[in-house]
């Protein structure tokens, strides 16, 4: 059984396939795999465009086919973005997979893969945590809030909960 999955695995990858999303349990999440072009967000909404989508410092966005603008607010890293992962891609269409959350209000994506459309090279969206570590001397970022000198300093200055002087009970 183990051999018949691994060789399955092997030849949906040499296909040029990729494995699907993950299911996190979130409210309205939907695992959705859709050819969509990435975009500032700002500029879409306002009008107000940066070279390169900003270069990292602005909300990324995919547009689909139908005119609907979805922010992608989240990658595989735990409490991170997505904006390292698609800013290469800036302006491109790509083949984004993971977890549409259709809520009412405002649905967002949350990105697991990505490959430039039609049909690039699948990847992890991980970058997020690969240029923490580099901008940290290596140390891994599975936990990276935790050793993070900005939320150390945060934390120090506001309290865990982000209200100087109020802490949780115990």
């Amino acid at each position: 059984m183990k051999r018949t999955f691994i060789t399955g695995l092997a030849l949906a990858l040499s296909a040029g396939g990729a494995l699907a999303a993950n299911e996190w349990g979130i409210d309205g999440e939907e695992i959705m795999r859709a050819d969509v072009k990435v975009v500032d967000l700002l500029c879409e909404v306002t009008g107000n465009c940066a070279a390169n989508c900003g270069n990292g410092k602005r909300q990324l966005g995919l547009l689909f086919d139908d005119g609907r603008l979805v922010p992608v607010v989240k990658n595989k890293d735990i409490f991170a973005g997505a904006t390292d992962d698609l800013i290469q891609f800036c302006g491109k269409r790509i083949t984004a997979d993971g977890l549409m959350i259709n809520n009412e209000k405002m649905p967002m994506f949350a990105i697991q893969f990505k490959r430039l459309a039609p049909d690039g090279k699948w990847s992890g969206a991980t970058q997020w945590g690969k240029n923490w570590s580099k901008r940290n001397g290596g140390k891994t970022s599975g936990s990276w809030y935790k050793h993070d000198p900005q939320v150390l300093e945060l934390i120090e200055a506001d309290g865990v909960l982000g209200i100087p002087g109020l802490e949780p009970e115990e």
